[in-house]
């Protein structure tokens, strides 16, 4: 059977029926609640339905097997009732279910977009501060001069060294030394503070 489509026009929550205006422009068709097992709460005027033309006992046609648009079923707790679940709403759920997946992929893409701006943006700044950093001491980039002028003699403080690039030296080259007891990198900074 043809799944169809259309709204609530009418309905009577005591009685438990209504009238469902056809989307296919025909005449109104009837509704009963009996049509509408398992869904977690009763239809409402506006409601979506979706449902297959079928017959009460008088042959007059009327909407069966018919969910309400956007609204879940109530989980059964009997296997036997699952059973007896229509198969047209399993096919509607599947297909709104992958609708569904369809307009939600490329907003989740759109959540992906600030993250990696903003990654990339970290790496080039981390990139652009280390070359500033590794740039600003000028004792850094003479280490050769650093290498000829001075030798490891197994001098371990501070109050063993005469200038700023001989404790260097020895943190940088020597083992055991106890010059640089913050671990920055920075020897004996006390003594030679500018």
């Amino acid at each position: 059977m043809a799944i169809e489509k259309g709204k609530i026009k009418k309905w009577n929550d005591e009685k438990g029926f209504g009238f469902i205006q056809q989307e296919n422009g025909q005449n109104d068709i009837f509704i009963h609640i009996s049509a509408l097992k398992g869904m977690k709460r009763k239809p409402v005027l506006g409601d979506v339905i979706l449902y297959e033309i079928g017959f009460d006992s008088k042959r007059k046609s009327c909407a069966i097997n018919a969910i309400i648009e956007g609204v879940d079923h109530v989980i059964s707790l009997s296997p036997i009732q699952n059973k007896r679940k229509p198969a047209l709403s399993n096919k509607i759920k599947e297909r709104s279910y992958r609708k569904s997946l369809r307009v939600n992929k490329p907003q989740k893409n759109l959540y992906l977009l600030p993250i990696l701006f903003s990654i990339v943006a970290v790496v080039f700044l981390y990139s652009k501060f280390s070359e500033v950093k590794t740039y600003s001491n000028p004792v850094e980039t003479q280490p050769e001069k650093l290498i000829e002028q001075f030798q490891c003699q197994g001098k371990v403080w501070c109050s063993e060294m005469s200038s700023y690039e001989e404790a260097l030296f020895y943190i940088r080259h020597c083992p055991g030394t106890k010059m640089d007891g913050d671990g920055d990198g920075e020897p004996c900074e006390q003594q030679f503070s500018n």
